[in-house]
């Protein structure tokens, strides 16, 4: 292999698609907080001044639904329509049903059995680039959205609106070993009166040099701060939004595959959600188990049966021990049924709001259960008595 690149995204939560997975999840929140039993399914649509929610519900609790979506949108910062959406003002529409019968009876079987909520299939990935056991690029995009963020609503950048983006390029070599950050692009929401020249000194100064190591900076790096020079329009004014339209931003930044299921508004007996957060799990533990440098662990499910039609983990190349040794101890180690994954991760007590911006994986604001590594020594122990088992095996032939 040669030297190449790989390039993240990260955008902030005001960022139209970010807005509506958070709304989404913020009424899952309040539903779950009352009943944990609940089934939720909510999608989101935001634009010019309006917020339309549609999906269905069961649930023993009340919400004030409307309410909610204001609150959200007013933590972001959208105050006025002049920053891209007025929450005290905006139209909110509403169509909340009952889920689906014929889906509730493949989820809520007898003795306590819970059946997938849906075929598809979840990826889990990770590597031992970073500390969170990211890909570089997709961790560092993520920490400029925020430090974007976090200089606007601090008001260390006062001018900035909530709409904003980053990415970042990194450069691997032939070893697949991270050699340097090649370019960064930031595009922040601005008001009117601010000059393309501050925005783009005090972003650099307060944001990415704050951020980013000076060790990963090339000397020849390309900064692209705000290329088109000017965004001042933003937000549902000036994009419409829909839950579940950032996926790459939501896991590994394309590094890694996805199924193509969303995560915001599903309450976790839906396995788009609830086994990719227990593929990540595993895929985590391998590798801080040190079995390999990077693991992907995907998982296929159909609707209405409780345990994964397939278990597959793919090492690119990097595995210790033989794949069939690893994934006969990953079996064995992790139990991915759906009512096993809900109990053992606890994704009932979770607040999803959270995560529904700047990433589900690797968060070091959070304690999520899917990013323990409590299961590392276990599984490497297992690992060591199966290579033993075979060892056996081949002497006593």
């Amino acid at each position: 292999m040669s030297d190449y690149l790989l390039t993240s995204e990260s955008v902030t939560e005001g960022h139209p698609d970010k807005v509506c997975d958070q709304i989404s999840d913020r009424l899952l929140d309040c539903y779950l907080k009352g009943d944990k039993n609940s089934h939720v399914a909510v999608e989101t649509m935001v634009s010019k001044n309006v917020v339309f929610v549609a999906g269905e519900i069961s649930s023993k609790t009340k919400v004030d639904v409307v309410k909610e979506i204001r609150k959200v949108l007013l933590e972001i910062g959208y105050d006025s329509e002049e920053k891209g959406m007025d929450g005290n003002h905006c139209l909110v529409l509403t169509n909340l049903n009952v889920q689906s019968s014929d889906i509730a009876m493949g989820v809520n079987q007898s003795g306590g059995i819970i059946g997938a909520g849906d075929q598809g299939m979840m990826y889990g990935f990770a590597c031992d680039e970073t500390d969170n056991y990211l890909p570089l690029s997709i961790d560092l995009a993520h920490q400029l959205t925020r430090q974007l963020t976090k200089v606007r609503k601090e008001k260390i950048l006062p001018y900035l609106y909530p709409d904003g983006k980053s990415q970042v390029t990194v450069a691997y070599d032939e070893e697949g070993k991270v050699k340097n950050i090649t370019d960064i692009v930031i595009s922040a929401q601005h008001s009117a009166e601010v000059s393309l020249l501050q925005i783009r000194d005090d972003i650099k100064r307060e944001v990415i040099q704050k951020v980013i190591p000076d060790q990963w900076m090339a000397p020849d790096i390309n900064v692209h701060i705000n290329p088109t020079g000017r965004f001042v329009i933003g937000g549902p004014l000036g994009d419409t939004g829909l839950t579940g339209r950032k996926l790459m931003v939501d896991t590994y930044g394309g590094i890694g595959k996805h199924g193509g299921g969303a995560f915001s508004g599903k309450d976790p007996t839906k396995v788009d959600r609830s086994s990719a957060y227990m593929a990540r799990y595993a895929a985590k533990n391998i590798v801080a188990a040190g079995l390999c440098h990077k693991c992907e662990v995907s998982l296929a499910y159909a609707i209405g049966i409780a345990r994964p039609v397939a278990v597959r983990i793919d090492t690119f190349g990097t595995e210790a021990v033989p794949i069939p040794i690893l994934e006969k101890a990953v079996k064995e180690t992790f139990d991915f049924a759906v009512s096993a994954i809900l109990n053992n991760l606890s994704l009932t007590q979770v607040s999803y709001q959270p995560v529904a911006a700047y990433g589900h994986f690797g968060r070091r604001d959070l304690e999520l259960p899917w990013e323990k590594i409590d299961q590392a020594a276990k599984l490497r122990a297992r690992v060591v008595d199966l290579l033993a088992e075979e060892f056996k095996k081949r002497n006593d032939k």
